[in-house]
């Protein structure tokens, strides 16, 4: 299920501006990073007005911790 700018930005309404994003990844050794700068990179995709926003890895943080683990449902 592909995630929207629109979706992502209803979502995030509900959690305090100052809050830290990170980025979980890979499910079978879960792992957390920083971004690497607030400014996305934006291309455009195959159909045409269509757009796609990459939020670029930063530095690794460290392990996911379990409660993190479980939230992503891993």
């Amino acid at each position: 299920m592909a995630v929207t700018v629109g979706e992502l930005m209803r979502h995030l309404e509900e959690i305090d501006e100052d809050a830290e994003v990170r980025l979980a990844h890979q499910p079978s050794w879960p792992f957390e990073y920083g971004l690497h700068s607030w400014n996305p990179v934006v291309l455009a995709g195959g159909d045409p007005g269509e757009e796609i926003v990459y939020i670029v890895e930063g530095r690794q943080i460290g392990y996911l911790p379990g409660e993190g683990k479980e939230a992503c449902g891993w």
